[in-house]
């Protein structure tokens, strides 16, 4: 079994913040603008296969039992009432809301086959729900499902648990009872306001809604709410957007995710409606893109953590970049090191540090193995010592933004200089674009470059297919 990198890092100094307020170069933008992972996990998802040993991956999480390091559940609640047609998530549509009491029965027969693998010595330190909505259950479901995961596993006192809501479908109920279940972090979709914008994507969503929901959870005492914005949507000019930051500036979320709109219709047929909208052109999405970066980080008000994620400054997610702490996983930018992923529900993937899994996609097929007493695994990827050491190349480079090369050469137990020797000369030309930095100690990722953490992160990428045969967003 792969032995792979030390996990104890020496203490890093901290990361300076970065500048006032951060300019997009467009010129750079368009010379860099490619096809790649987003590196939510290294190899990435496209890399899984069905093609796997079971008893080698039940070995590798046998083993990984043998501790008692901190556990991240996640949780995936696949229904949505209708489909927005921007949506690259796996959802199953639906307004029968009785599916939902079906759909914990076989959460609960799951989490009974998984259960007996998992040390139950180790804490739960994060939880989160994603979807689909998984504000579609209703009230008590979100009770019943709170209490399943508190018989059958032991939470942290200092516990991060986040959902994503559904403002339009959202009562004050719904957040009472996701605080019952002990979450302290919400996060909801608004898109953009523009109701013009809102009836391209299929995605009704007033601004009252949001505020209402913004209200209710700053009422209930949600530590931390964020916010999902989209950019490239059909019908947004830079203008228009302006209107829905300032709209959102008054609202003060604690973080925003600002993604760029991933047109995959091969993944996701329902996008190719979007085609026929009025999609910004490629210069005007580039506009977009200059417009968000620039007026978040105008005034200190928000840290550009990187790729789509900002922070208040004095954010958990901000903190933990500086502290060198900030991790990154299947759902983005997390702040808990040194917790491996369980997850439970169709789709969903699970992390340990020498595997990935990810459970049966399709619900018919979900429901009949797990009603089988079966693990719902579909696919894995078994890692092997050089894909954990570049992994940890990758996730410190998106997360710290620097590399040093004795610290690294130490933990990895390598000679980094000569062991990526061809990975630094692939690093030229976002030095020579002032994107990265290098000396004879180490990597340092300007604030330019935190918009090109993707381009960086593929130079050290192993797996990566040639440019034509992407199948990934554009990394900007």
């Amino acid at each position: 079994m792969p032995r792979g990198p030390r996990a104890d890092r020496p203490q890093q100094p901290r990361l300076e913040r970065p500048v006032s307020t951060l300019h997009v170069d467009l010129d750079l933008v368009r010379k860099h603008n490619v096809a790649g992972p987003r590196y939510t996990s290294y190899p990435p998802a496209t890399k899984f296969t069905g093609d796997f040993s079971r008893e080698e991956l039940a070995a590798r999480i046998e083993a990984n039992n043998r501790s008692d390091r901190d556990l991240s559940l996640y949780f995936h609640i696949p229904f949505c009432e209708t489909l927005c047609w921007f949506c690259g998530c796996t959802t199953v549509i639906t307004t029968d809301h009785s599916r939902g009491h079906a759909y914990i029965d076989l959460l609960e027969k799951e989490i009974a086959v998984m259960r007996g693998r998992i040390n139950p010595a180790r804490k739960v330190s994060q939880l989160h729900f994603g979807g689909g909505s998984p504000t579609f259950l209703q009230p008590d479901e979100i009770r019943r499902l709170g209490d399943l995961i508190r018989r059958n596993f032991e939470f942290s006192s200092d516990i991060e648990a986040g959902v994503e809501v559904d403002p339009r479908r959202l009562s004050r109920d719904h957040l009472v009872a996701l605080r019952e279940a002990g979450f302290n972090r919400a996060s909801m979709g608004v898109q953009d306001f523009d109701p013009k914008v809102q009836e391209a994507i299929h995605r009704i969503q007033p601004r009252a809604m949001t505020e209402q929901a913004v209200a209710w959870m700053r009422e209930l005492g949600f530590a931390s709410v964020n916010l999902d914005l989209i950019y490239g949507l059909p019908h947004q000019t830079v203008a228009s957007f302006e209107q829905t930051l300032a709209t959102v500036l008054e609202m003060g979320p604690d973080r925003l995710s600002v993604f760029s709109y991933a047109h995959v219709p091969w993944i996701k047929p329902a996008q190719k409606i979007l085609e026929q909208k009025n999609l910004p052109a490629p210069e005007e999405k580039l506009r977009l893109l200059k417009l968000v970066i620039e007026r978040l980080t105008e005034g200190d008000r928000y840290v550009y953590i990187g790729m789509d994620h900002f922070a208040r400054p004095d954010d958990e997610l901000a903190v933990a970049q500086r502290e060198r702490k900030l991790q990154r996983n299947f759902q983005g930018y997390s702040t808990r090191a040194g917790a491996d992923i369980y997850s439970f529900g169709m789709s969903s993937i699970s992390q340990i540090p020498d595997a990935y899994w990810q459970n049966e996609k399709e619900l018919s097929v979900y429901q009949d193995v797990v009603e089988s007493g079966r693990e719902a695994w579909h696919r894995a990827y078994l890692m092997t010592e050089e894909d954990m050491i570049r992994r940890d190349v990758i996730m410190r480079l998106m997360c710290d933004l620097s590399l040093d090369f004795a610290e690294t050469s130490s933990r990895l137990g390598i000679e980094f200089t000569r062991h990526f020797a061809q990975e630094l000369t692939a690093l030229a030309p976002y030095e020579a674009d002032g994107l990265v930095s290098r000396d004879d100690s180490g990597i340092r990722v300007t604030d330019t470059g935190r918009l090109f953490l993707r381009n960086i992160a593929m130079c050290f990428d192993a797996t990566l297919s040639p440019s034509g045969e992407r199948r990934h967003s554009q990394t900007v």
